[in-house]
């Protein structure tokens, strides 16, 4: 089942490269130009998304498993990841489908990203990683919705049902969706029909993968893990990994049929230099955070995890922080 993984892979990487979909560039655009119009297409698919993954969870079909909380690793490791992801020019999901767009600065970000994440999680620096893992923190869920033990939410911590506070989460986001006014764009695919369609996709991922004995939605760090496992160890791929995969075709015959598919070089090559180290950061920073934007931020944070909000935050402030030492400060 995990050769699956693949199709929807194929459907995200058309999604994000017609909708030119990248959170570095939502979270920096917002910092920076005071352009909201990626930041909206967030908050309107976590918004969704905490109604289709309850719905889902309500009747049977998935069992949320929101990540473990741990205060050292999503505050450092999101922190790092934020910084990474300005200096390699994407952030997980962003380098990956433009690497099937022919950016080749986006492939050596990739790949340095996704070595790093191996190494971290297995190899030189795992010693780094077994030492933040004793920080993490799980708790015994009631619910039912959720995997007994599993990461803390907002649900857990105020002993609220979770309807009740995925409804004033998700009336909070679409209040600052259609409440507050949006920076005009012109993209292949809106942001709104972008939204709907990947959060009734996130859902049907998720049962796709649960049945290959992974129990989470999309991901992207995991998967690129994966494929450097397969490569050097001959490991066979999981949904993830094939996912990633799908991703890179799919942005790939995208922008095949749109005409956007070139082979695109820097003008200044110390780019590369640049990109690489960002791909370092950003592995380094995804594993020890526990995930990357979209493990935390797309996928964690509709279930509302407290482990994936607080990686988030660090997202977006290590963002900052690069792009203001990049850009900003002119």
């Amino acid at each position: 089942m995990a050769y699956l993984g693949i199709v929807f892979g194929l459907i995200f990487g058309i999604i994000l490269q017609r909708g030119r979909i990248c959170f570095n560039s939502a979270f920096r655009d917002v910092r920076l130009f005071k352009d909201n119009y990626l930041m909206k297409f967030a908050a309107l698919v976590i918004a969704l998304q905490v109604l289709t993954f309850l719905f889902f969870a309500q009747m049977g079909w998935i069992t949320l498993n929101p990540k473990p909380l741990n205060w050292v690793g999503n505050i450092i490791g999101g922190y790092l990841f934020g910084m990474g992801m300005v200096l390699a020019g994407g952030c997980a999901s962003g380098v990956t489908y433009r690497t099937g767009e022919g950016m080749t600065t986006a492939w050596f970000a990739a790949i340095f990203y996704g070595l790093t994440a191996y190494a971290t999680k297995a190899g030189v620096f795992s010693g780094w990683l077994k030492w933040v893992s004793k920080f993490t923190v799980k708790v015994e869920h009631t619910e039912g919705l959720y995997a007994a033990k599993s990461g803390p939410t907002l649900s857990s911590v105020f002993h609220v049902n979770p309807w009740i506070v995925g409804i004033i989460f998700v009336a909070i986001l679409l209040w600052y969706v259609f409440g507050t006014k949006t920076t005009e764009r012109s993209t292949k695919l809106g942001y709104k029909t972008a939204a709907i369609i990947l959060a009734i996709l996130a859902p049907l991922a998720w049962m796709s993968s649960a049945a290959s004995g992974r129990n989470y939605g999309f991901g992207i760090t995991g998967g690129w893990i994966s494929l450097f496992k397969g490569f050097l160890n001959k490991q066979p791929l999981s949904w993830e990994g094939w996912e990633i995969v799908g991703i890179i075709i799919g942005a790939m015959i995208s922008a095949k049929l749109a005409g956007e598919f070139k082979l695109r070089m820097p003008k200044n090559p110390i780019t590369y230099l640049q990109v690489m180290v960002g791909g370092v950061l950003m592995g380094l920073g995804a594993v020890t955070a526990g995930g990357c934007n979209i493990g935390h931020f797309f996928t964690g944070v509709p279930q509302m995890a407290i482990g994936s909000l607080l990686a988030s935050l660090f997202f977006i402030l290590g963002n900052w922080t690069m792009a203001w030492i990049l850009f900003g400060r002119d």
